[in-house]
C-alpha cells in the first residue's frame, strides 16, 4: 500500500510510516479521486502521481519544520484539497492545524476528509487570507504558516507573515523559480518583519523539476496595515 510514499518518507525524512498512517493516506487518495469527479480539486488524478506529487511533496516540509513540540500551531493557506496540511497532520497528529481555503466546495471536501480520517480537531476557515490576517484570533498566532503554489513570493509573504508570531516561521513551497522569486522578495520580507533563513532544494522521484522550501523567520511584528484588503497583495505586490 503506497510503497513509494513509504520509501520516500523513510529515505528522505527518516520517517517510518505506520500501517495506520499508510491506510489513512490510501483512503485520502481514494476520496480525493472520487470527489474530483464532481468538484475540481486537483489536476493530478493518477494514484501514483497523487502519492508523490501531493503526499510525498507535502511531507517534504518536514525537511525544514521537524515539529516535535506538542501543540505547535500550524496554518496552511490556500490549502485546496488539503496540501500540505493534512498529510502533515497524519504524520504529526500533535500539531494544532488550521486550513484556510476560500472556495466553499473545497472546504466541504476538507470537512469530509477530516471526519473520514478521524484527524481530531482541525480548524477550517472558509475565507480570504487577507481577511483573516487582520483578525485577532489569527493574526500573529501561529508557529508556522505554510503555502504551496498559491502566489509569487512577494505576494505570498504578505499572506503568511502577518499570521506568524515573532519567532515563528513562514514556509513557502516553490518550484524552479523559487530562488529568483525569493531574491526579488527580499524587501517585502524585510518590510513585513521577516528574515530569510534558507532555501532547501527538494528532489522528488519521477518529478523532473527541482522544488524549493523557502524558510522565512519572523523577527519583528508586521506593520498593522498588512495584509492589505483582499486582492491588493496580488494586484500590487510589495
Amino acid at each position: 500500500m503506497l510503497p513509494r510514499l513509504a520509501q520516500i518518507a523513510e529515505e528522505m525524512l527518516g520517517i517510518k510510516l505506520t500501517p495506520l498512517q499508510l491506510r489513512m493516506f490510501h483512503t485520502y487518495s481514494e476520496e480525493l479521486q472520487a470527489w474530483n469527479e464532481k468538484v475540481n480539486l486537483t489536476a493530478i488524478t493518477e494514484p501514483e502521481a497523487i502519492e508523490v506529487r501531493h503526499f510525498a511533496d507535502s511531507l517534504t516540509t518536514l525537511m525544514v519544520m521537524r515539529p516535535r513540540t506538542p501543540g505547535l500551531r500550524v496554518i496552511d493557506v490556500g490549502t485546496g484539497a488539503g496540501f500540505p496540511g493534512i498529510p502533515l497532520k497524519i504524520v504529526c497528529p500533535a500539531i494544532e492545524l488550521t486550513l484556510v481555503e476560500a472556495t466553499g466546495k473545497k472546504v466541504d471536501f476538507l470537512q469530509h476528509i477530516v471526519e473520514t480520517l478521524k484527524l481530531g480537531p482541525v480548524t477550517l476557515v472558509n475565507e480570504r487570507v487577507e481577511t483573516i490576517g487582520q483578525m485577532p484570533e489569527h493574526r500573529e498566532q501561529y508557529d508556522w504558516a505554510l503555502a504551496r503554489a498559491v502566489a509569487s513570493m512577494n505576494t505570498l509573504m504578505e499572506y503568511l507573515l502577518p499570521l506568524v508570531k515573532v519567532g515563528g516561521h513562514a514556509l513557502a513551497m516553490k518550484g524552479e523559480s523559487g530562488p529568483q522569486e525569493t531574491s526579488e522578495a527580499q524587501e517585502a520580507i524585510r518590510l513585513l518583519g521577516g528574515r530569510l533563513v534558507q532555501l532547501t532544494p527538494v528532489e522528488l522521484p519521477t518529478v523532473a523539476e527541482t522544488r524549493y522550501l523557502v524558510d522565512v523567520e519572523k523577527i519583528a511584528q508586521t506593520p498593522p496595515k498588512y495584509p492589505r484588503r483582499p486582492g491588493m497583495p496580488n494586484k500590487r505586490p510589495l
